[in-house]
């Protein structure tokens, strides 16, 4: 069963709790930028899932827990995870759990709540088409010790990155970028956080 399906489902069994929820499925709020600019927190996965179509999702990172108590050693899975619609949405979330099925779901979900909008543009002097297929200027976005810095480029350049950055770009949209990274840049679960810290600094800055 793909990811759209599944939502699919979970929409169909979906009774809101929140206001915000309520206006959604009621087809009173039917955008989320609409969101975002009453300026509504988002505390329902559903939400997205109602209002973003085409909403893919890409397992960062899953690292083993164990914990030792009086019963014997208990082990638990931490995943990861970043979403998207590669249109102008992203977010990243974690979940743990003891089974890896439940502990996507739960990054799935958290990373739903944290989805954001992504500024797209041609920020780039060689290109200036005006058309969103990179960023309209360089932001940077730091977790740990790991900094990115994102740097707009011309259309057809590509996302000059590593594996893991160019699947994160494409989840939130960008197609054409220069990147720069610091730091301990082998912890995936960090870039991933960096990155989501820098788009979300590039819609903080048009906001100011």
């Amino acid at each position: 069963m793909s990811s759209q399906e599944s939502g699919k489902d979970t929409l169909k069994s979906w009774f809101p709790r929140t206001r915000l929820g309520k206006l959604v499925a009621e087809g009173k709020i039917t955008d989320l930028y609409e969101v975002f600019e009453q300026g509504y927190k988002i505390k329902e996965p559903e939400i997205v899932k109602s209002l973003v179509s085409g909403l893919t999702t890409e397992v960062v990172g899953v690292t083993v827990v164990q914990k030792q108590t009086d019963a014997g050693e208990i082990t638990k899975f931490r995943v990861v995870l970043a979403i998207g619609n590669s249109n102008g949405w992203f977010g990243v979330g974690s979940g743990k759990a003891s089974t890896m099925r439940v502990a996507v779901d739960k990054a799935t979900n958290d990373a739903l709540l944290k989805v954001i909008p992504v500024t797209l543009g041609c920020g780039s002097w060689e290109c200036r088409c005006n058309q969103p297929h990179s960023i309209p200027y360089k932001v940077a976005g730091k977790c740990g010790s790991v900094r990115i810095e994102l740097i707009p480029g011309p259309r057809g350049l590509g996302l000059v990155a590593g594996e893991n950055i160019k699947k994160l770009l494409s989840l939130a949209g960008v197609k054409d970028a220069w990147t720069r990274t610091y730091g301990a840049t082998s912890t995936y679960p960090s870039i991933a956080y960096a990155v989501y810290d820098a788009l979300r600094n590039l819609h903080n800055f048009v906001k100011r």
